[in-house]
């Protein structure tokens, strides 16, 4: 496709879009306030969501004296209605609260392997049992996870905050183009007999436009709202969940949905040049890695070589190359794995592992030792929520069914995907997943246990202030897309909405190869290779959710690689 063709074809992707808000805003006042990629300005309120309709649904909670908690928990109900690529029941992840005051929270609600589940099994079943179906299902985490962080920090009453997710599953919605695209490109959930029924329309695909109602899920989460979180562990769901396991032997039983819990963590706080870093620590890597790299960088002098300049990125892609490298050896579930954190992110650590770049020659993987000396297969799977109230509170929630649709099972009767998280085991170790990540012993299977994530949720303080909120899904591109949004705006000086904009670039450690966004130029890419990277193209790295504050205004920016929109109050 030529140049011009791509620009046509964007332009009526655009026009779309519009279209199909427009239609979809009535009950949603002044649903249309910025262009996708434009920054939303409010001094009031502001959130930042991968869909349109569930951004504005956070913001008119705030506009009716909600928290950022209040808006947040709304916003990922919503989601599960909206964008059932990711938003979801049937998932888990990892919320982080910080108030204006300073104190700040994580709730990990993160999916646990069941009881049933064993390393011994996934080595005897094919690989692909850890991604399709319901073998490759861990206990859901959202539902108790979103009830926890809404009763300990939120102000409004739990039932409100569901009913607009609700309605929009009964009343249903127009079909955006994206979510029509993705449903053809996810073939496994074909595989299953509800998944087809629910995501296809008389056995066709969805056509932009078209209105997609979802009875099921507007009964779930009417019972969850007037029943609570604990219905959809103890109740007629659970219930559900259970029956949906046994078709395929998954593993999910009843005693596995009462015995979750969600968890408070104390987050992982770190500084860089003057700002403060708030971030999620284990069983998330992705705050670890993003406080690594920082501590790799700051000593650096990387950013005298010019944003965009192979030497620059040369240096950012070798400091994640050495993140990655860690992570397969050292980073697990803290309650089943001794995980080394204060050593990982000790100053005369990083500066050793600094000193081991070479500014002229990239350092091959096979040869870069994780400590003690010392990955195209991704789409969008998961989520993020931005959220910054008028007192100055911000919650950066990123959640997840890990792969696209997740496992591709939708439980008969209630309306919702589950997950695949078995997948972010180490069900094979030095295996790659399916985000071509290898992982060591540490992340095995054992029930019971979080598998690791990349997530990272993260917060930047100055002056005691939430400066900048934000977050991203992309698997292990996480940690990239957050890293370099912080980078744009502290180190190269970018207003927010160029900063999420720029061009932005990835290394895992294994597969060895740098892979680059398009936007990058031909001369730089070449040094790169002369260098000795493997450089690789991808369309996207990541898509972040970002919220900055600036001169007394809140700017909301939603990535330009997604459709989601920044809503001001």
């Amino acid at each position: 496709m030529g140049a011009l063709a791509k620009a046509t074809r964007t332009r009526q992707m655009r026009y779309t879009r519009r279209e199909w808000l427009r239609t979809s805003a009535a009950g949603l006042a002044g649903c249309w306030q910025a262009g996708w990629g434009l920054p939303s300005r409010s001094r009031l309120g502001m959130v930042v969501a991968e869909e349109p309709l569930a951004a504005e649904v956070g913001a008119n909670f705030l506009r009716k004296g909600g928290n950022a908690i209040d808006a947040a928990v709304a916003v990922a109900f919503t989601l599960a209605v909206t964008y059932p690529q990711a938003g979801n029941l049937g998932g888990g992840g990892f919320l982080l609260y910080r108030r204006s005051d300073g104190w700040a929270k994580v709730v990990d609600f993160r999916e646990v392997a069941p009881r049933r589940a064993t390393e011994e099994l996934y080595r005897t079943v094919p690989s692909e049992a850890a991604v399709v179906g319901p073998r490759a299902c861990a206990v859901p985490g959202t539902v108790r996870g979103l009830g926890l962080a809404q009763r300990r920090y939120g102000r409004l009453k739990w039932a409100e905050l569901l009913q607009p997710a609700i309605e929009l599953a009964e009343r249903g919605f127009p079909v955006p183009f994206e979510l029509a695209e993705e449903l053809r490109r996810a073939r496994h959930l074909g595989r299953f007999a509800e998944s087809r029924r629910v995501y296809l329309k008389d056995g066709h695909y969805w056509q932009p436009g078209e209105q997609f109602h979802q009875p099921e899920l507007a009964r779930t989460l009417r019972r969850i709202a007037e029943q609570g979180p604990e219905e959809f562990y103890e109740g007629e769901t659970a219930r559900l969940i259970v029956a949906a396991m046994e078709p395929g032997g998954g593993l999910i039983g009843l005693e596995d949905l009462r015995a979750y819990q969600p968890l408070e963590r104390e987050p992982l706080v770190g500084q860089y040049r003057g700002w403060q870093v708030v971030t999620v620590p284990p069983p998330s890597s992705g705050g670890v890695g993003l406080l690594q790299v920082l501590g790799m960088l700051e000593e650096s002098g990387y950013e005298r070589c010019g944003w965009g300049s192979a030497d620059a990125i040369h240096f950012v892609a070798e400091a994640l190359r050495r993140f990655f490298a860690d992570r397969a050896c050292c980073l697990a579930d803290p309650a089943f794995y001794s995980v080394p954190l204060e050593r990982l992110l000790a100053p005369a650590y990083l500066a050793r592992r600094r000193s081991g770049i070479d500014w002229r020659r990239a350092t091959p993987s096979q040869m870069l030792g994780a400590w003690p000396d010392g990955l195209e297969r991704e789409r969008a799977q998961t989520t993020h929520v931005s959220v910054l109230d008028q007192d100055g509170n911000a919650v950066a929630l990123t959640y997840t069914l890990n792969g696209l649709f997740g496992s591709g099972v939708t439980v008969p009767r209630a309306g919702f995907l589950l997950n695949n998280e078995m997948d972010d085991f180490a069900t094979r170790p030095g295996q790659p997943n399916q985000f071509g990540l290898v992982q060591g012993p540490a992340n095995r299977v054992e029930p019971g246990k979080r598998p690791l994530s990349s997530m990272a949720p993260t917060i930047l303080v100055r002056d005691g202030l939430a400066r900048l909120v934000l977050g991203s899904p992309g698997g292990p591109r996480i940690v990239s897309a957050v890293l370099e949004v912080v980078l744009n705006m502290v180190d190269f000086k970018m207003e927010v909405h160029d900063a999420v904009d720029a061009p932005r670039f990835h290394h895992q450690w294994r597969p060895d190869a740098l892979v680059l966004e398009p936007g990058f130029s031909p001369d730089t890419v070449k040094l790169l290779q002369m260098k000795g990277h493997r450089v690789a193209r991808i369309a996207n790295v990541g898509k972040v959710g970002a919220i900055a504050v600036q001169d007394g205004w809140m700017l909301g920016v939603a990535d330009r690689r997604g459709y989601g929109r920044a809503a001001g109050v």
